[in-house]
Formats: C-alpha cells, sequence, structure tokens
C-alpha cells in the first residue's frame, strides 16, 4: 500500500529523506562519503533523500549513527495530510510543499540559519519580514 498521492512518493519517505539530507548538510557530508560509510552508493542516498525509494528500519539506524542522530530525528516536525500541523506552522502549507522548499539551496541555508537567532523577539521580526516580503510579492503577481 502506498500512501503517497497518486502513486508518487510516500510523503513519510519524503520527510525523512529530506531530514536525511539536512543532518547530512548541516555536517557538510556528501552523499558519496554516507554511501561510502554505509556501503552503498551515492545514488541510493539520493533516491532516499527524494523519498523515492523507502529507508528500511536496519537501514535509518546506520543512516542515524552515520549522521550521529537519533532515529526519533528524521521523523521530527511530520505533519500528514489531514493532521493538525504544530503551533506556528501554516496550516496552508502542506508536507510536499515544505519537503520541496527545504531540499532547494535557500531553504536549506534558511533552515540551517534561523534556529542560530538566539533572541525570540529577532526570530518574529525576521518572520514578519518573509510574509510581509511574501505578501508583496503575491500581490504584484495579482
Amino acid at each position: 500500500m502506498n500512501d503517497g498521492v497518486r502513486g508518487g512518493p510516500n510523503p513519510i519517505d519524503k520527510h525523512v529523506g529530506a531530514r536525511i539530507r539536512e543532518r547530512r548538510k548541516e555536517l557538510q557530508m556528501s552523499q558519496e562519503k554516507l554511501a561510502e560509510q554505509l556501503g552503498l552508493t551515492f545514488q541510493q542516498i539520493q533516491k532516499y533523500e527524494r523519498g523515492a525509494n523507502r529507508v528500511s528500519a536496519s537501514k535509518l539506524f546506520e543512516i542515524s549513527k552515520a549522521l550521529k542522530a537519533s532515529v526519533s530525528f528524521f521523523y521530527d516536525h511530520l505533519v500528514l495530510p489531514g493532521e493538525a500541523p504544530a503551533t506556528g506552522v501554516s496550516e496552508d502549507v502542506t508536507p510536499e510543499f515544505r519537503h520541496d522548499f527545504i531540499m532547494t539551496p535557500e531553504g536549506m541555508e534558511l533552515a540551517k540559519a534561523f534556529p542560530r537567532i538566539g533572541s525570540r523577539k529577532m526570530r518574529r521580526q525576521v518572520l514578519d519580514l518573509v510574509k510581509a516580503l511574501a505578501e508583496e510579492s503575491e500581490n504584484e503577481l495579482a
């Protein structure tokens, strides 16, 4: 049974893959290096990261060791269609959109830099700025 939309990758597989990529990038590790540690090809790592191939439980355990993260890390912030998103997560943004965004270089940079802003007030100001820019951009397109 595939829970993906119209035969596409399963949303959970896409989320886990995005988290693998995020952690690998945080450690500045190449796909080749991770693949070597796991006895895989870098193409298999690419497939995992895109959610095209499902990661088995045993392989996810090996990946967690190689990336120095808990297995639960790869499921953090998982929101499935029909579930209520976590506080502060826009309800009109689908898990697929979030995955596609985090897979971009800008998404990765933003995801890495934003939590490093120590001040809650400053993080709120950055968020307000991004929302204002997005709204202005939408208005220009209309």
